[in-house]
């Protein structure tokens, strides 16, 4: 199987599915959405598995030009910085990202909307049948049926979706590493590589050495390839670059000048970003972590236009741009904060931004804290119990999600051998609604972090979703 392709040029995009799919109602895509236990087969997850459906269902990502996003931390945020600029250059947008938030639509947006719930559930029935196509076709050979993962069915819809629109151009997050994930079953004519963590080590690696390999396969011969700044660790480097070197390609790196960083909540980050084209100063309403993912975007949405950008474009793209889950006010009296920092390097990046706005430890809000088992949870514990006054432990929906008194007894230990009182610990709850009620019962100010899942959760529960 290969996935080299010719783009459709833009004036020429007209896409339909080769077939007709029997089309699901909005519940039963996000069942199979959450599990697609019906459509599972034989063998392992594969790559193969989505080039064939994407071959079955007419190749949806040959009518829109795609820009892939892989990296540990801080790509849901390039992505999203991404779209944007380019949306503001006049293009058509799209943009995948993983996990949702709240609902499953939310991973598919076009020109900064999210899809409606008629429309995703189309694009999954299309995936879905696209899928029992590829199954019946391979038990009818005489082959082992494949293995259709979740993220799998997703990104097959969210490419059918755009495609139908059409779009002139999809960003597409990475779900995980980068070597087989479903996003490279596509054709980028241009890729990012944010920077390199310890996380998803089961899969991926032991070393940051060995996680960049399977990041740095997204590098391909005729790639546009930016580097952002969490590259430059001396074990992920020389990965990077050597990829880059065996594929024939010189690498935009991405770096920044911060202007200004924010001093309280909602103030503006200043920084400077030289291109091979001019420089640009602009200004975005986020901590000053995000200032190396807005700066990453910009040269990789330049790169693809292969021309200058609107500088007032730039400067309202980025101010405008939401980054959800991610140092995100979801109340301002009493705060409620909520960040999806999952391991101890964005935990770290998270404390950072917390200790310029609000340098006073004993001053700030109470913490919220969850995890989830396959994360380093320990290293979760450790950078962000020293950050916060007191703490609340809470268990979230996911079947992945650290038991509450597992948790507690982590903070319990960590509290102790950091000299404090137990009584920091002011709160244990099984579910995050019996969290937040009390927390709102008392008037409390808090920050939620550890999981995407209990940013998604708190963020569900002020929407009023619960």
């Amino acid at each position: 199987m290969t996935n080299s392709m010719q783009h459709v040029p833009s004036s020429e995009k007209s896409y339909t599915p080769p077939f007709a799919a029997e089309e699901l109602s909005f519940a039963e895509a996000v069942s199979l959405a959450a599990d697609t236990g019906t459509l599972t087969g034989d063998a392992g997850p594969l790559l193969e598995t989505v080039i064939d459906m994407l071959d079955e269902a007419g190749r949806p990502d040959r009518y829109v030009d795609c820009i892939q996003i892989a990296g540990t931390n801080g790509k849901t945020s390039t992505a999203r910085f991404a779209a944007a600029i380019l949306r503001g250059e006049g293009l058509n947008t799209a943009l995948y990202t993983s996990p949702q938030l709240v609902r499953y639509p939310e991973r598919m947006e076009i020109n900064g909307t999210v899809v409606d719930d008629a429309t995703f559930a189309h694009g999954v029935s299309v995936a879905v049948e696209a899928g029992r196509r590829v199954n019946a076709h391979r038990r009818a050979a005489g082959l082992q049926t494949y293995t259709i993962t979740p993220f799998d069915l997703l990104t097959v819809a969210a490419l059918v979706i755009f495609a139908e629109r059409p779009v002139d151009v999809a960003v597409l997050e990475v779900g995980m590493g980068g070597r087989w994930d479903a996003t490279s079953a596509t054709d980028p004519v241009a890729v990012a590589i944010t920077g390199i963590g310890l996380d998803h080590m089961h899969i991926l690696g032991n070393t940051l050495g060995e996680i960049a390999q399977e990041k740095a396969a997204v590098i391909k011969p005729g790639r546009i390839v930016v580097l952002g700044e969490g590259v430059h660790d001396p074990e992920v480097e020389p990965v990077m670059m050597g990829q880059c070197q065996a594929c024939n390609i010189a690498p935009l790196v991405a770096e920044h000048t911060l202007i200004h960083a924010p001093e309280h909540i909602g103030d503006a980050t200043t920084l400077q970003v030289t291109t091979p084209r001019t420089t640009y100063t602009v200004s975005l309403r986020k901590p000053a972590y995000q200032a190396q993912n807005a700066a990453c975007a910009i040269m990789l949405a330049e790169a693809y236009c292969a021309r200058e950008l609107a500088q007032d474009a730039l400067e309202a793209s980025l101010l405008n741009c939401p980054t959800p889950g991610r140092f995100d006010v979801l109340s301002t009296y009493p705060l409620v904060l909520v960040d999806a920092c999952h391991n101890p390097q964005s935990c770290a990046t998270f404390v950072s931004s917390l200790d310029e706005i609000a340098p006073q430890v004993d001053e700030r809000p109470v913490l919220l804290v969850a995890a989830l088992k396959d994360k380093d949870v320990s290293g979760i514990v450790e950078h962000l119990l020293p950050a916060f006054p007191r703490v609340v432990v809470t268990q979230t929906a996911s079947d992945r999600a650290v038991p509450h008194e597992e948790l507690a007894e982590l903070v319990r230990t960590e509290l102790d051998h950091a000299g404090r009182p137990a009584d920091d610990l002011v709160g244990v709850y099984p579910t995050v609604a019996d969290a937040v009620e009390h927390l709102q019962g008392c008037g409390h100010a808090f920050v939620a972090a550890g999981t995407i899942t209990l940013a998604g959760e708190v963020t569900a529960y002020f929407r009023g979703q619960r």
